[in-house]
C-alpha cells in the first residue's frame, strides 16, 4: 500500500512538472506568434539580436526562422500531451489501486 502511495505522489509531481513545461512552451509560442505578427506589419529593414548585438537580415530569413521554431513548439506541446496522457492513466489506475484495497 506504501509503495502505491510513493508511486503516485511521484505520478503526480511528474505532471506538475509535465505541466510547467507545457505552459513555458506555451508562452514561447505565444511569443513567436507576437513576433510574426510583428515582422509582418514591418515595411523596412529587420534585424535580428544576436548575444548582444543586432544584426540586419532578411525578413523572409527571420520568418523562416521564427515558423520553424513555432513547428517545433508545437512539436513539444504534442509530445508533452501524450506524455501527459500516459501520466493520467496511470494516476488514475493508482488512485484506483489505493482505492480499492483501502
Amino acid at each position: 500500500m506504501e509503495n502505491k502511495m510513493a508511486k503516485l505522489q511521484h505520478v503526480e509531481h511528474s505532471m506538475q512538472q509535465l505541466l510547467g513545461q507545457k505552459q513555458t512552451i506555451h508562452a514561447q509560442q505565444m511569443e513567436l506568434n507576437n513576433a510574426l505578427e510583428e515582422l509582418e506589419k514591418t515595411k523596412g529593414p529587420t534585424y535580428k539580436i544576436l548575444g548582444g548585438i543586432m544584426v540586419a537580415k532578411e525578413k523572409k530569413d527571420i520568418e523562416k526562422e521564427l515558423k520553424e521554431k513555432k513547428e517545433m513548439t508545437i512539436i513539444r506541446i504534442k509530445s508533452i500531451e501524450k506524455q501527459e496522457e500516459k501520466l493520467k492513466e496511470q494516476m488514475e489506475k493508482l488512485q484506483e489501486e489505493t482505492l480499492n484495497k483501502k
